[in-house]
């Protein structure tokens, strides 16, 4: 079994990212994972653009992928997310990478651009590893 097949059989039970919204785990290795969504209209808010949360979801869960592949548990302590840019297109493609890991502490970047090269968000996420006993 490949490493992208692995990490979507792991992470299919995230039922709200992959069912819901419709993010698809795209690639995935040990501190780094890409994840896409397909924009529909589920995801436009009063004004007709992407809502805020879609982008976070997609951050959040490119974090999630990335920080927990083949590691030890890791959730989120804390995120700072700048919106740089609405998208210009219809497809979004989500980057993870690790920018420091830690004992107990993990520092991730995250980047969000559209299928025109659009950057549209940057997150720094921390996370803490729940380390097995």
């Amino acid at each position: 079994m490949t490493d992208l097949e692995r990490a979507r059989k792991y992470f299919a039970n995230d039922k709200y990212a992959s069912e819901v919204t419709g993010i698809e785990i795209t690639e995935a290795r040990k501190q780094y994972a890409k994840v896409e969504l397909d924009l529909d209209e589920r995801h436009l808010n009063a004004m007709g653009n992407v809502m805020g949360g879609v982008y976070f979801t997609l951050c959040d869960f490119a974090f999630a992928v990335a920080s927990n592949f083949d590691s030890d548990p890791c959730v989120t302590l804390g995120s700072h997310a700048i919106f740089m840019d609405k998208n210009k297109g219809r497809h979004l493609i989500c980057e993870a990478h690790c920018i420091r890991d830690g004992h107990h502490a993990c520092f991730y970047e995250v980047n969000v651009t559209d299928d025109y090269g659009t950057e549209i968000a940057r997150v720094r996420v921390e996370g803490y590893k729940i380390l097995k006993k």
